[in-house]
C-alpha cells in the first residue's frame, strides 16, 4: 500500500472511533496527497461534521484539510426558499437592526433586505446548493456567532461558511465563547436557557444544569454545536423535575 493510501486508512480508522460521526450510514470519501486531506460526504448533524474534522486534523502528517462535508438538512428546499427564509430571519433579528442586510442565490443579483440610514456594519449572504456563505462586517463576535447560528437553524441548510469580519478586531476568549453560546440558548424558544450553565476550555464547551425533557437537553447541545468557534460539546445536562 502506498503512503497516501496508508494515510487514508489511518484517517478512516480514526473516524471509526467516534460513534457520532456515523461512518457506516454516511460514508465519508477521503483523498490524501502532499499533506492535504480532502473530506467529502453528507453527515447527520453539525456535531458529526465538526468531530470528523477535529479527528482528522489531529493526525500527524495532515497539514491541511479541504472541507467538503455537508450536513443532511432537516428539510430539502431550493436555494431561493432558503435565501428568503434566512433573509427574513436576519432582517427580523433585533441584534442586527443597525446592520445592512443583503442576500443572494448563487449567480443571481444580491437583494438589499435592510438598509438603515445609520448602518453600523453589514451582514451579507449567498446560498448555493444549501451552503450558506456569510460575509460582511459586524461590531462583535457575538453578532458573528449569532448570524452563523441563524443560518444553521434554517431547515434547508447543509453547511455554513462564516466569513463575517469583526471590527474592531476582538480576541476570541473562552469568556466570549461562553457569552456567544448563552446568547444562542436564550434565543431558542425551545430551550430553558436560565436552567443551563455554560463553561468553556479552549474551543470545548461544557453544558450542565437541569431541564424537563430529553428534547430540551438535546436541543441545547445542538445549539451549542452550531456556534462558530465551538469544536466540541460536553453535555452534562440532567433531565428531571
Amino acid at each position: 500500500m502506498n503512503p497516501d493510501m496508508e494515510m487514508v486508512e489511518r484517517v478512516r480508522s480514526e473516524l471509526g472511533k467516534e460513534p457520532r460521526i456515523g461512518e457506516g450510514a454516511h460514508p465519508i470519501a477521503l483523498d490524501y496527497k502532499d499533506g492535504v486531506l480532502v473530506m467529502d460526504g453528507e453527515l447527520e448533524a453539525v456535531a458529526a461534521k465538526k468531530l470528523a474534522l477535529e479527528r482528522a486534523a489531529a493526525i500527524p502528517g495532515i497539514v491541511g484539510i479541504v472541507d467538503r462535508l455537508r450536513v443532511a438538512p432537516a428539510e430539502r428546499m431550493g436555494d431561493g426558499e432558503l435565501a428568503r427564509r434566512l433573509g427574513d430571519a436576519l432582517a427580523g433579528e433585533g441584534a442586527f437592526a443597525r446592520y445592512r442586510v443583503e442576500g443572494a442565490e448563487a449567480g443571481k443579483p444580491r437583494r438589499v433586505l435592510q438598509a438603515p440610514d445609520d448602518a453600523a456594519g453589514a451582514v451579507t449572504f449567498e446560498v448555493s446548493e444549501g451552503v450558506v456563505i456569510l460575509n460582511g462586517e459586524v461590531s462583535g463576535l457575538d453578532h458573528k456567532r449569532l448570524a452563523g447560528v441563524l443560518a444553521w437553524w434554517m431547515p434547508g441548510t447543509r453547511d455554513v461558511v462564516n466569513g463575517i469580519a469583526v471590527e474592531p478586531p476582538e480576541d476570541d476568549t473562552e469568556g466570549s465563547l461562553v457569552d456567544g453560546v448563552r446568547i444562542v440558548l436564550e434565543k431558542d424558544p425551545l430551550v430553558p436557557a436560565a436552567q443551563i450553565r455554560v463553561g468553556a476550555s479552549g474551543s470545548v464547551v461544557f453544558l450542565s444544569g437541569l431541564v424537563a425533557s430529553a428534547a430540551q437537553r438535546d436541543m441545547a447541545e445542538k445549539d451549542a454545536w452550531c456556534v462558530f468557534g465551538v469544536d466540541r460539546v460536553v453535555d452534562d445536562i440532567r433531565v428531571g423535575r
